[in-house]
């Protein structure tokens, strides 16, 4: 499973974090939530997304998309503005096909959050940053069907 080098914003420490570790990652140094912001494909999605134990935001994305480029870092200040509250996991549509077909991903950027394995909320395209804040607050404040 891949691993990532997190530099915590609070003090500067860098941190090594799996994209599938269990609970949300902090900081080996302060004990600060950190962002985890991470990548994933078809062979390890379920793991790293849909096993979650906070609720993913599932970023769809390509190198040439030109939408996806302007979206991503929105997305990242998301992830690292909720730290310990959510999962940024960036998907490939590219080298990751069975992962965007099963999400019948038909157009890019397409965001989607998955909480408890259940997707919650889907967003298409690339709208503005205040539109994307409340649309991902909106989200993880929603329980998942079927859920009490």
């Amino acid at each position: 499973m891949s691993t990532v080098l997190v530099k915590c914003p609070q003090c500067g420490t860098t941190n090594r974090i799996p994209a599938d570790a269990p609970g949300h990652p902090r900081c080996g140094k302060c004990r600060r939530d950190l962002p985890w912001i991470v990548e994933a494909g078809d062979a390890d999605f379920a793991a790293v997304a849909e096993q979650s134990p906070v609720p993913a935001l599932i970023d769809f994305w390509a190198a040439w998309c030109g939408p996806c480029r302007m979206v991503s870092p929105v997305l990242d200040k998301l992830a690292q503005e909720r730290a310990g509250r959510v999962k940024l996991v960036k998907v490939d549509v590219d080298t990751s096909p069975a992962v965007s077909r099963r999400f019948d991903v038909q157009a890019i950027p397409t965001m989607l959050v998955i909480t408890d394995g259940r997707v919650v909320a889907r967003q298409t395209g690339a709208p503005p940053a205040a539109a994307l804040r409340g649309w991902l607050d909106d989200a993880l404040a929603a329980k998942p069907e079927g859920s009490k």
